[in-house]
């Protein structure tokens, strides 16, 4: 029997190309290591062959990198640090509200007159006004058998223990209320209370220069304010750097940067104060109330501009 073979298949059927590829195929398990192995290669081989044109570059890359590190740390410095600002006479009060200070008296004289801050809402003119009534409530009362005896020994020896005593008490109610003594809470209260003066509607409308007025103004009468102005944006945006300069400066020491919940929530008040500052930008930017914020509270536009990192 004879041998089969195959006959030839025509050419459309065959899968071979005889045309040479245009472009080397590229292997995709290529080695990463291998292109900087090649650029240091030609780094090496452009240096010995023309060692001064090869300074002369270097010394172009180097004094741009230079430049260009002094440029950054300029634009650095404009734009501020994002949680500290710079330092005012306001931010520096706020951190020693407690200590005594010195004021003038109120019945205008020269002399200088040493104001104690209180914690509990109280003043000095109420602690003097509760102590002089007590000391009329605690007065020794002298008995009818005991005046008709005259025994004027025994009634200044107790009108005495009982000056005495009284001065004991008011002492111990002066260390009790002064906010040295007192806890962080008293004071932040206290600085709370200093921010609603100071920044507040009531008080800023009289003082700093209005808006401009619009071309076209609402024909709307708006009510008269009533109370202290506690919701306005530069109260709220100033009782947040308060708080924002506190919790940075527990996180600085202590081992602070292992405290992840108390860093949450530094970071949650950054982003709320960027809100509202972007908000004042937008519609106070320019005017008097602004101005007086940023002064007054040290900010820096790192605050409100851009991306606000914590690392």
């Amino acid at each position: 029997m004879p041998p089969r073979l195959e006959a030839l298949q025509r050419l459309g059927t065959m899968n071979l190309c005889l045309r040479p590829a245009t472009t080397t195929p590229k292997t995709p398990l290529m080695p990463l290591i291998q292109t900087a192995n090649l650029s240091q290669r030609e780094r090496k081989r452009k240096a010995k062959q023309d060692p001064y044109r090869w300074a002369q570059a270097q010394q172009r890359k180097n004094a741009n990198l230079k430049r260009r590190g002094e440029l950054q740390a300029e634009r650095d410095a404009l734009l501020g640090d994002p949680i500290w600002g710079h330092k005012t006479p306001f931010i520096e009060s706020l951190e020693t509200a407690a200590q005594p200070t010195a004021a003038k008296a109120a019945d205008g004289s020269d002399t200088a007159v040493v104001v104690t801050p209180r914690s509990h809402y109280l003043t000095d003119a109420e602690l003097d006004e509760v102590a002089q009534h007590a000391h009329a409530l605690t007065k020794p009362v002298v008995g009818v058998i005991s005046s008709q005896l005259e025994d004027s020994l025994g009634e200044a020896e107790s009108q005495t223990q009982h000056d005495r005593r009284h001065a004991r008490a008011v002492e111990a109610l002066r260390r009790i209320t002064a906010l040295e003594n007192g806890s962080k809470k008293d004071q932040y209260h206290f600085n709370v209370r200093r921010i609603v003066d100071a920044f507040g509607r009531h008080r800023t409308d009289g003082v700093v220069p209005p808006k401009p007025a619009p071309i076209n103004p609402s024909t709307v009468e708006m009510p008269p304010r009533a109370g202290p102005d506690t919701g306005s944006s530069e109260v709220q945006i100033a009782i947040l750097t308060a708080k924002i300069r506190n919790l940075a400066a527990a996180l600085s020491v202590n081992r602070g940067y292992k405290d992840i919940h108390n860093k949450r929530n530094l970071r949650l008040m950054l982003h709320k104060r960027q809100k509202l500052l972007r908000y004042m930008e937008r519609k106070e930017k320019g005017s008097g109330r602004w101005t007086n914020m940023i002064e007054k509270l040290g900010l820096t536009p790192a605050m409100w501009k851009g991306q606000i990192e914590l690392r």
